[in-house]
C-alpha cells in the first residue's frame, strides 16, 4: 500500500477530541483510531481568501466567524491541508488575478508563521509525513489559477520559489477545450518543477487531455460525481476513468449543491468515485474556509465532522486499508510521484529560458 510505511508518532486527535462523547459509537471509535495514524489530507480550503478580507481572525481558538480553525481541524483528524489560492472567477483582469494571488501567498505564509506549534509549511511529501509525525498540520500551498500565466512561464517559476505546489489550469485561454502549444509547455514545466496539476473546473475534454499530457499524476481538488448529480464542476465517469489511467486523484467536496444535503449523500459520491476510479484514486477536498452560511451537508458543516464521515464509510464496509488511502495515502502518493517525475525531468533536460 502506497506510502503507509511512514509511521507517525501523533496527530493530536483521540477519542477525547471528538464532539459529543455520548454519541461516540464503535464505528466512531474506529474512525478516530484510524485518523490518529492516517489523518485527513484535505484538498481544498479557502480560508486564505477569507482571511485576506478579514485578517483579524485568531484560528488558534474556536472562532465562529469562519468554519475553519485549528481546534476543529484537530478534532477532525486533519493532518495536511491544501490552502486554495484561487481568486473569484469574476476578477476583472489577469493582472489583478496575479496581484490577488501574490497577496494570498503572503497571507498563507503569515498564517503558517503565526502558528508554528500547529501548522508547518510542506514543500514535499516527506515534509507532510514529518509534520504529521511531529503533531503538526502540514500546509501545502495551492492551487493557484491558470489565469496567472499568459505567454510566459516566469510566474510559474516564481510561484514554485514561493512554495506553491498545486496549479489549476481552469480558466486559462491555453487550457479550454484543447491544449494550445503553450498549454503543453505549461504541463511539461509543471512536471519538471514538481507542481501538481489540479483539473478542478476544467471542461471534461480539457481535463482528459491534460491528464494524458502530464507525465505526473493529476488531481481534482474538489469535485463530486456527475453521474449522481450533473452539477457544474462535478466530474464525469469518463474523466474518472482518465484519472484511473493516469493514477490521479479525485477529491470529493462537501458542497450541498454538488453532493446533496447530508453526510450520507457525500458518502454516496465517495462510493461512486471509488467504484469507477478505484480506491487508489479517491480523496477528500471539502471546500471549507468560508464564512458561516455556506451550504454544507448535515453532519459535515466544518472539519470536525471528518470522523463521522469515516465512521459512515466503515459502516458501509470500506476496508481500513482503503480508508487509509482515502484520507492520507493517495494524496501523499500523488505528491511523491510528482517529485519523482520532477527528478527524472531534471536528468533529461535543462530548465527552459523563461523569456
Amino acid at each position: 500500500m502506497a506510502d503507509l510505511q511512514d509511521e507517525p508518532q501523533s496527530v493530536g486527535i483521540g477519542a477525547e477530541d471528538l464532539p459529543a462523547p455520548a454519541a461516540v459509537t464503535g464505528a466512531l471509535e474506529r474512525a478516530a483510531a484510524l485518523l490518529s495514524v492516517h489523518p485527513v489530507v484535505d484538498g481544498c480550503n479557502t480560508l486564505v481568501w477569507t482571511l485576506r478580507q478579514t485578517p483579524y481572525h485568531d484560528i488558534d481558538t474556536p472562532d465562529f466567524g469562519v468554519d475553519t480553525d485549528i481546534p476543529r481541524l484537530r478534532a477532525g483528524g486533519v493532518g495536511a491541508q491544501f490552502w486554495s489560492l484561487l481568486t473569484p472567477s469574476e476578477a476583472p483582469a489577469d493582472d489583478q488575478v496575479v496581484s490577488d494571488t501574490l497577496e494570498q501567498i503572503d497571507v498563507a505564509l503569515a498564517l503558517v508563521h503565526r502558528y508554528p506549534d500547529s501548522l508547518c509549511l510542506a514543500l514535499t511529501a516527506d515534509d507532510m509525513a514529518d509534520a504529521r509525525n511531529r503533531g503538526r498540520i502540514a500546509c501545502i500551498l495551492g492551487p493557484v489559477s491558470g489565469r496567472t500565466l499568459t505567454d510566459s512561464l516566469s510566474a510559474l517559476h516564481a510561484f514554485h520559489a514561493l512554495g506553491v505546489r498545486i496549479f489549476a489550469p481552469a480558466g486559462a485561454p491555453w487550457a479550454r477545450e484543447d491544449l494550445t502549444a503553450f498549454g503543453h509547455e505549461v504541463v511539461q514545466e509543471a512536471n519538471r518543477l514538481g507542481i501538481v496539476l489540479d483539473l478542478a473546473g476544467c471542461p471534461p475534454a480539457a481535463a482528459r487531455r491534460i491528464a494524458a499530457a502530464s507525465k505526473a499524476p493529476v488531481l481534482i481538488s474538489n469535485t463530486a460525481a456527475a453521474a449522481l448529480n450533473p452539477y457544474r464542476g462535478n466530474v464525469t465517469d469518463e474523466v474518472l476513468l482518465a484519472l484511473r489511467e493516469a493514477n490521479g486523484l479525485a477529491m470529493v467536496t462537501f458542497d450541498t449543491a454538488r453532493t446533496g444535503d447530508s453526510l450520507h449523500a457525500v458518502a454516496d459520491h465517495l462510493d461512486h468515485v471509488r467504484a469507477v476510479a478505484g480506491p487508489h484514486c479517491v480523496g477528500l477536498g471539502a471546500g471549507f474556509g468560508a464564512e458561516p452560511g455556506a451550504p454544507r451537508p448535515t453532519g459535515l458543516t466544518d472539519p470536525s465532522g471528518y470522523p463521522r464521515l469515516i465512521a459512515e464509510l466503515l459502516d458501509r464496509g470500506w476496508p481500513e486499508s482503503d480508508l487509509a488511502l482515502l484520507t492520507w495515502g493517495n494524496a501523499q502518493r500523488v505528491l511523491r510521484d510528482a517529485e519523482f517525475t520532477s527528478r527524472a525531468a531534471h536528468h533529461r533536460r535543462p530548465a527552459p529560458t523563461p523569456f
